[in-house]
């Protein structure tokens, strides 16, 4: 559906962004003055009404849309907000839900106007919403109802998170507000993906290398003061990046042992790195992995057909990751993950089943399922735009996903966390499957914010959960490498402050 102009009349920053979601949910282009405009204008108007005789918040959005002879056609819709929502949080809930109804009810000729899988649940961590209403006291069929009624959100979706949701729960219970874990950032890579769009840099030379060294350990030992100073247990490690073992073989062994120096101990969890594709790896890394403990390697092929590895910048094959992931499990790493990209360019839903039954024949402990997200920034995108190349459909997308969820359920896999981002392929999400007991407690704490995380190295974020009040408050490190080489010590002093402020005697309200 393509329109001319859109108008809202609230031009709050909240407002105009909810609006704007549910118009690029739909695919409505804003084209500017063009002769095959379906409508010379949308025009959105939301309003809040008088609350009902409970008290509970009323709303109403009306949307006028102005053919290009001059004829209007007008639509509107009211709703009543929840009892345990907030005013604010209930208008702007309604106000998004009745602009999606409206549009569905009434442009649903139009290409694109269509139910979402996920209705208006736009953010990332939906999850989240489920265990608010779990701690309410909601039950799991209660909670599966509300989020179709007052998102509406599939039957599908909510059958997916909701009993997904619950069996974080004994996870999340044991970490308390003194627990946390460590992000370690390496920001770089051997080469840069087509779709790739993290603060990642090309391993640059080896002066470079050092001086990011000598940075690094820096930040590091600013950390580990931290975790002294207000008496942290340390829960996970996880090297992350980038891809951490793109560095040279000695400079991986430095960081890798300053890292498990600084922050391993009898009790901790898990100890994760990245090893990400076969060209980053060799024997001295794997060993250097076993010598140090590492519990968990990230494997990831993204697909396992060759044409798509070569168009998207991966220098290595098929066969490589199979190597790779015998040589992980001949040295006793006891946990292998492997992720996929569903939805990237030239493929078929045939590729991606040939794709899952290579990498369930090799039985990794866990399969993450990623819905190709198109991001500013990425060679895949200028790509796109010049017209150069082309994505599978968003139905095909889909049912790559119904085929890679298959696979996984097959091979005794259950969905345990789940994570969405902006213009993902077919409306979909980043789901993580594995076998019973080899859930990553990394990724369900961070996933659920349930946990701090203290970041170290380049982009690295460290996210403080304020137990208190019940809120997230963070500090980043620079993404660009030369700005993080350079103020170092301002990142150093913001996360001090940070936790200063969350563990000190008040806490900062939200």
């Amino acid at each position: 559906m393509k329109i001319e102009t859109l108008t809202i009349n609230d031009h709050q920053e909240v407002v105009v962004k909810i609006t704007k979601e549910v118009v690029r949910l739909f695919r409505i282009a804003v084209a500017g003055p063009c002769a095959d405009a379906d409508y010379a204008q949308l025009s959105v108007v939301h309003q809040r009404l008088a609350p009902d005789a409970a008290g509970h918040v009323r709303a109403e959005t009306r949307l006028y849309a102005f053919r290009p002879d001059g004829t209007c056609e007008q639509y509107a819709e009211q709703g009543t907000g929840a009892a345990d929502e907030t005013p604010s949080a209930a208008c702007h809930r309604l106000w998004k839900l009745m602009l999606y109804r409206l549009f569905l009810a009434h442009f649903s000729a139009h290409d694109g106007i269509e139910p979402a899988p996920w209705g208006i649940l736009h953010g990332v961590r939906p999850t989240k919403l489920v265990h608010r209403w779990r701690r309410s006291g909601m039950e799991a069929a209660a909670i599966i109802t509300r989020l179709q009624t007052d998102y509406a959100c599939s039957r599908e979706k909510a059958e997916l998170i909701v009993p997904m949701a619950f069996r974080q729960v004994p996870f999340l219970e044991t970490s308390d507000e003194k627990t946390v874990s460590i992000y370690v950032g390496i920001p770089f890579c051997l080469t840069r993906c087509l779709y790739c769009s993290f603060p990642s840099n090309v391993l640059p030379g080896e002066k470079m290398l050092r001086k990011f060294m000598t940075v690094f350990e820096k930040d590091l030992r600013a950390v580990q003061a931290l975790v002294a100073q207000y008496g942290f247990r340390v829960q996970n490690i996880y090297v992350g990046g980038g891809t951490p073992t793109s560095l040279p073989d000695a400079f991986f062994d430095a960081m890798l042992t300053m890292v498990h120096d600084a922050f391993w101990h009898k009790g901790l969890v898990e100890f994760t790195v990245e090893a990400g594709r076969p060209d980053s790896m060799s024997e001295t890394k794997i060993a250097a992995m076993q010598r140090l403990g590492v519990t968990r390697v990230s494997v990831n092929p993204q697909t396992m057909q060759q044409k798509t590895l070569d168009l998207i910048g991966r220098r290595h094959t098929p066969e490589e990751v199979v190597t790779m992931f015998h040589a992980l499990r001949d040295a006793g790493i006891p946990h292998i993950n492997m992720d996929v990209i569903l939805g990237l360019p030239g493929e078929t839903a045939a590729d991606v089943a040939d794709t899952m039954a290579k990498i369930v024949a090799l039985a990794p402990d866990d399969i993450t399922l990623h819905a190709l997200a198109i991001k500013r920034g990425s060679r895949l995108q200028k790509l796109m735009e010049e017209r150069h190349v082309d994505l599978p459909s968003s139905d095909t997308t889909r049912r790559m996903s119904e085929i890679a969820q298959a696979a996984v359920k097959a091979a005794g896999m259950q969905p345990y966390y789940l994570y969405r981002q902006g213009y993902m392929a077919g409306d979909l999400e980043n789901i993580g499957c594995c076998r019973p007991g080899a859930e990553g407690m990394y990724n369900i704490q961070i996933m659920e914010e349930h946990q701090t995380i203290l970041g170290i190295g380049g982009a690295a974020a460290t996210k403080c959960v304020d137990h208190r009040h019940h809120c997230l408050h963070s500090a980043f490190n620079a993404k660009d490498l030369k700005t993080y080489l350079r103020d170092i010590d301002i990142y150093i002093e913001k996360r001090a402050q940070l936790l200063a402020s969350i563990y000190g005697n008040e806490g900062i309200p939200c």
